[in-house]
Order: structure tokens, then C-alpha cells, then sequence
């Protein structure tokens, strides 16, 4: 990731304790901010996607965390597992129905974390999911929030060849998007996201 991932794991383990807790964790494939499961009891990581949880497994494995999770290559609304907190990871703007999502990990655990990318983010609209984010957002508002924290970053690149590899899965609009970062290196483009306790 082109962002500094630490921070990111700082400001998570900062605003909520996993400590001895059970999570339902959804999107967690790829394991960036696997280091949360350190500390807690069990962590069952649902991804729709096997590749993801394949690259999952591996981090783990690598990290000596695999003891501590169990991988479900599942959608969440199906997932009937009991959990203290589900935490979204930079997942729920990409549900198709965020509301439903969010209202299903209500009935699932007593807390509900969603870490993700914040609307009005420079990155976000790089990525093209400017749109998506308005509906979480508007999905988390509806929810209501007992805490909130918006964290301002940047992805950092040292070539126009790096932005465009990862916005490249995104399509055309995400590489026109770039496109002004042509011949450049060692840029930054803002990024911002938040962490919302439901």
C-alpha cells in the first residue's frame, strides 16, 4: 500500500480495543491491518473473495497470527456468527446495499467499526468511488454514531507507473483520472478515512 499502513493500524487499535474481543471481521482479505488479531480472542475473517483470503492466510502465516483466525469466503449478509464487534475494513462502500450490511452486523455483535474511505476524500475520487462513499456515508448517518474520527493521510508514489498499476483495476475513468501525474515522481495525493463506531 502506498499509504503508511502503521498509522492506519494505529489510529484503528486507538480508537476501538480488541483486547480478548471476538470479531467478525468483513473485507479483511489482502491482511494489511491483520496485526489487530494480535491481541484478540478470535478474529473470523469473511471475504467473498478466495484470492483474498488466499493472500490472507499467507500474511498470517508469515506473522504467526494464523492460530487466531479463521477464514470464511462468504458474503456477510449471509453469515449468522456471533461476534463482540464486526469491523468493516475499507469494505462497506463496496457492498451493494451498505444499509443492509450495516443493520446485519448490528444483529450479529453489539459493537460495529467501520473503517473506510472518508466522502470528499482526493484519493477516493482518484479511485473513482466517490459515489459509493455517499452511500455508505449516508448508510452510517442513518445508523447514527456514538464516536467518530476522520484521519487526514496521502498516498504516496514514487512513479506515474505505481499510481497507475494500483488505480489501473479500477478502469478507464480511475487511469483518465491520473492521467495529470503523467512524468512525475515522488507525489503524494491526499487521502482521508474514518473510523465510525456504531
Amino acid at each position: 500500500m502506498a499509504v503508511d499502513v502503521h498509522a492506519v493500524l494505529r489510529n484503528l487499535l486507538e480508537f476501538y480495543d480488541f483486547r480478548g474481543t471476538t470479531v467478525l471481521s468483513v473485507g479483511a482479505g489482502g491482511g494489511q491491518l491483520a496485526e489487530y488479531g494480535r491481541t484478540a480472542k478470535r478474529v473470523v475473517a469473511v471475504d467473498h473473495d478466495p484470492d483474498a483470503l488466499r493472500a490472507l492466510a499467507e500474511r498470517l502465516a508469515e506473522r504467526g497470527l494464523a492460530d487466531r483466525f479463521e477464514l470464511l469466503a462468504a458474503d456477510v449478509l449471509a453469515v449468522e456468527r456471533r461476534a463482540d464487534v464486526v469491523l468493516f475494513e475499507f469494505s462497506l462502500h463496496e457492498m451493494s446495499d451498505p444499509a443492509a450490511a450495516l443493520g446485519h452486523a448490528a444483529a450479529l455483535a453489539p459493537d460495529v467499526v467501520v473503517l473506510d474511505h472518508a466522502e470528499g476524500s482526493t484519493w477516493a475520487w482518484h479511485v473513482v468511488e466517490e459515489d459509493k462513499l455517499a452511500v455508505a456515508a449516508r448508510a452510517i448517518a442513518a445508523r447514527g454514531t456514538r464516536r467518530s474520527l476522520r484521519v487526514e493521510t496521502v498516498q504516496r508514489f514514487a512513479t506515474y507507473a505505481e499510481l497507475t498499476d494500483k488505480v489501473g483495476v479500477q478502469g478507464g475513468e480511475a487511469l483518465r483520472r491520473a492521467e495529470p501525474f503523467a512524468g512525475r515522481s515522488g507525489f503524494e495525493i491526499p487521502m482521508a478515512y474514518r473510523l465510525d463506531l456504531i
